[in-house]
């Protein structure tokens, strides 16, 4: 098995393309219509999400230690119209100077079991930021797939952080290995359900156990495979083999 490390340089890189497309599209949207992706949002709820989480990790990285963050809070009294665009654009801007600057070897706190270090969050910004353009774009007719290395560190985000965190949407124990094949990015992960808990598994710890074989498949293009762990498409839009009733346990909320 194989996995990708991103690096400053591609978080980044992938914000700079992804944060400008979210941009272009809300300007042109009207922002009272409905984000299907999203049901209990409208394009400013998400405008005002995605610029609030900017500011959050923002303030984090500013503060360069670990200890625990508040939880995200969305202001009230955040601007409307065109005026919440703006608001957004200079918390991306606003953003990118301060993930410009930080090593990403710096001490920053995260939520997930991992090292405290900056590196997160620059992930983490480029990560949030697609999926809201996909949800964005989606809300206009307008939907276009996220690249194929970006997706595919997604999916890993989602299965060594998110998962790990605890963040799965389900709280029912699920057991099983299941098999995740990112078709277009030559990319593939064995994630191994034991209750409440998760294990992302190399080929060797799979076959030291004495029940490696994989309980479920799913394969499909990185883009598919991210939009499903995120509830965003029905697992039923890839290609699924064995137990379909194990996948529940991937998906994050």
């Amino acid at each position: 098995m194989t996995r990708l490390h991103g690096t400053k340089d591609f978080w980044i890189g992938a914000l700079r393309a992804e944060g400008p497309t979210f941009g272009a599209t809300v300007a042109e949207a009207p922002l009272d219509i409905r984000v299907p992706s999203c049901p209990e949002w409208t394009m400013t709820d998400l405008v005002h999400h995605l610029g609030s989480v900017y500011a959050r990790a923002r303030g984090i990285l500013n503060r360069g230690t670990t200890e625990r963050a508040a939880p995200l809070t969305v202001p009230d009294g955040l601007p409307t119209g065109p005026a919440a665009v703006e608001w957004w654009r200079q918390e991306f801007d606003q953003l990118m100077a301060v993930l410009d600057r930080v090593d990403p070897e710096a001490p920053a706190w995260n939520y997930a079991p991992q090292p405290k270090k900056a590196g997160f969050w620059h992930r983490r910004m480029a990560q949030e930021t697609a999926v809201h353009r996909w949800d964005a774009q989606m809300a206009v007719a307008a939907g276009e797939p996220i690249e194929a290395k970006l997706a595919a560190d997604g999916v890993g985000e989602v299965l060594d952080t998110h998962l790990p965190a605890g963040r799965r949407a389900s709280d029912q124990p699920f057991h099983g290995v299941v098999h995740l094949v990112a078709t277009d990015a030559g990319q593939e992960w064995y994630l191994r359900l034991r209750g409440a808990g998760v294990a992302l598994l190399d080929t060797d710890t799979i076959l030291d156990s004495d029940d490696h074989h994989a309980r479920a498949q799913i394969s499909g293009t990185a883009s598919d495979l991210l939009l499903a762990l995120w509830g965003r498409l029905g697992f039923d839009a890839l290609d699924v083999a064995g137990d379909a009733g194990l996948l529940q346990g991937l998906r994050i909320g």
